[in-house]
C-alpha cells in the first residue's frame, strides 16, 4: 500500500523519462529501417521480385508474430535483481543490432539460397525486436501506478520513438549514398551498422536509469494462467484490433512513400525531406496530455485517426504542388503520431483490467500481444497487400512504370492507408464504456493489493 500511494503522489524524474524515451528511440532506430526500407531493399538492391519479396515478408511476419506470446510469457516469468522487464534491454541490445545488420547484408547467394537467407535473417531480427518491444510496453505499468504519470511517461516514450524513426527514415538514404559511394549493397550494410551502435548505447542508458515497482512480490505466471487475463478482457481485445489495423496502415504508407516519390513524382531525392517533415508528429505526441484531459484517452485516439484520414485525403489533391503536399503530409503525420501513441498507454489500463477481472497481473503477455504482435502482423500484412497490389498492377523494379503501375502505387500510398485508419477507429467507439470504469478498477486494486500484503 505504501508503495502504491507514494508512487501515485510524485512525478518521475527527468532522467527516468529520458531513459524510457531511449528504449523506443533505440527500437525504432532499427525497426523503422526494416519496416520502411526492407521491401525496397529486397526488390531494388538485393534483387528479389516484388511478388517473391512480398510473400516472403508475409510468411516471415506471420511466423515471426508467434513469438509475441512467447516473449510475453518470458517477461512474466523473469525474476532477477534488475527487475522483470528492465534486464532485457541489457541482454538483447547487441543481438538486436547484429541481427538487423545481417538482415541488410547481401552475401553472394542465388536462387533459393538467396530467399532463404533473406527469410531467416528477417525473422531473427524481428524475433529479437519483439524481445525488446515487449518489455518496453510491459514495463510501463510497473514504472508508476499513477495514470497521469503513465500518460506522461508514454508521451516521452513515443517522442523518443519518433526521434528514432525520424533519424532512421531521414538519414538512412543519405548515409547509404555516403557509405556506399554508389554501391547500395555496401551502403545499406554500413548504414545499419552505424545506427546499430547508437541503438545499443541507448538501450544501455535505459537499463541503467529505469527502476521497476509492482515486481518485488511478483510470481511467475504459467502460460495457461496468462490466458486467463485475456478472458473477458474486452478493453484489451478492442485495443488489439485497433492497433493491428493501425500498423497495417502505417506500414503501407511508409513502405509506399519511396516508390511514390521515385516513380509517380520523379523526385526520389525529396524522400529524406518528406520523411524529415514527419518529425512534426512530435508536436502531436507532446500535446496528448492536454488533449486527453479534454477528450479522454479514447477521444484522443479517435481525434488522431481522424487527422490521419484527413491528411491522406488531402494528399490526393496535392498532386505535385510541394506546398500543398507538405501541409497535407504534416496533418497526416500529426494524426498518426497521436494515434500511434495511445494504444501503448491504454495497454497499461488493460493490464489493470485483467488483474481486476481475473486476479492475474500478466503485464508481459498482454503487452506483447497488444504491441509487438500487432506491430509485426500489421507490418507483415501491410507489406503483403502493398506488394500484391504493385505486382498485379505490373510494377517492375528500376524501370519506367506503366500508367497502371503508377495508379497502383498512388492507391497504396494515398488511399489504402486512409481505409485502414478508418478500420482502426471502429473498435475505439466501443472502448468508451470501459474507460469510464478505470477509476473504480484502480481503487479496487489498491484494496486488493493492500489485503494481500
Amino acid at each position: 500500500m505504501k508503495e502504491i500511494v507514494a508512487t501515485s503522489k510524485k512525478s518521475n524524474p527527468l532522467v527516468k523519462k529520458l531513459a524510457y524515451a531511449s528504449t523506443d528511440g533505440a527500437g525504432n532506430l532499427l525497426f523503422c529501417i526494416i519496416s520502411s526500407y526492407i521491401l525496397y531493399f529486397y526488390t531494388d538492391v538485393y534483387g528479389l521480385s516484388v511478388g517473391a519479396a512480398g510473400l516472403l515478408l508475409l510468411i516471415a511476419r506471420i511466423v515471426d508474430s508467434f513469438d509475441a506470446p512467447f516473449w510475453g510469457s518470458i517477461v512474466d516469468h523473469t525474476k532477477s535483481k534488475y527487475g522483470q522487464s528492465r534486464p532485457w534491454f541489457l541482454w538483447l541490445a547487441i543481438p538486436f543490432a547484429v541481427a538487423t545488420f545481417l538482415a541488410f547484408s547481401t552475401p553472394n547467394l542465388s536462387g533459393t539460397a538467396k530467399v532463404v537467407y533473406a527469410g531467416i535473417t528477417y525473422v531473427v531480427a524481428g524475433t529479437i525486436y519483439s524481445g525488446i518491444a515487449t518489455p518496453i510496453t510491459a514495463i510501463l505499468p510497473n514504472l508508476t501506478n499513477n495514470p497521469d504519470e503513465r500518460i506522461h511517461l508514454n508521451t516521452f516514450r513515443m517522442v523518443g520513438g519518433n526521434v528514432g524513426n525520424f533519424a532512421a527514415v531521414t538519414f538512412a538514404l543519405p548515409l547509404v549514398a555516403l557509405f556506399g559511394g554508389g554501391n547500395d549493397q555496401k551502403g545499406f550494410s554500413l548504414m545499419v551498422g552505424f545506427f546499430g551502435i547508437i541503438a545499443v548505447a541507448l538501450l544501455f542508458f535505459a537499463f541503467f536509469n529505469l527502476e521497476e515497482i509492482n515486481t518485488k512480490k511478483a510470481v511467475s505466471i504459467p502460460f495457461k494462467d496468462s490466458l486467463k487475463a485475456v478472458k473477458g478482457n474486452w478493453p484489451w481485445v478492442l485495443l488489439v484490433l485497433a492497433n493491428l489495423a493501425f500498423w497495417m496502415a502505417l506500414t503501407v504508407r511508409t513502405s509506399a512513400l519511396l516508390y511514390y516519390f521515385e516513380y509517380n513524382l520523379g523526385s526520389k531525392e525529396l524522400v529524406p525531406l518528406i520523411n524529415g517533415i514527419s518529425i512534426i508528429q512530435v508536436a502531436g505526441m507532446m500535446s496528448i496530455p492536454l488533449i486527453s484531459k479534454r477528450l479522454k484517452k479514447t477521444g484522443t485516439m479517435l481525434f488522431g485517426l481522424g487527422l490521419a484520414v484527413l491528411g491522406q485525403l488531402l494528399l490526393f489533391f496535392a498532386g505535385s504542388s510541394m506546398v500543398f503536399l507538405i501541409i497535407s503530409w504534416a496533418i497526416a503525420c500529426i494524426g498518426s503520431g497521436i494515434a500511434c501513441s495511445m494504444p501503448f498507454a491504454m495497454l497499461s489500463d488493460a493490464v489493470d483490467f485483467g488483474e481486476w477481472k481475473s486476479g492475474i497481473r500478466s503485464s508481459g503477455f498482454l503487452s506483447a500481444m497488444g504491441s509487438s504482435f500487432c506491430i509485426k502482423v500489421g507490418a507483415g500484412l501491410g507489406s503483403y497487400f502493398l506488394s500484391i497490389i504493385m505486382a498485379r498492377t505490373d510494377y517492375v523494379a528500376n524501370h519506367v512504370q506503366s500508367s497502371q503501375a503508377l495508379a497502383g502505387i498512388q492507391f497504396v500510398f494515398l488511399g489504402l492507408p486512409a481505409i485502414l485508419f478508418i478500420l482502426s477507429a471502429l473498435p475505439m467507439f466501443r472502448y468508451y464504456k470501459y474507460e469510464k470504469q478505470e477509476a473504480q478498477i484502480r481503487a479496487d486494486l489498491v484494496v486488493t493489493r493492500d489485503q494481500a500484503n
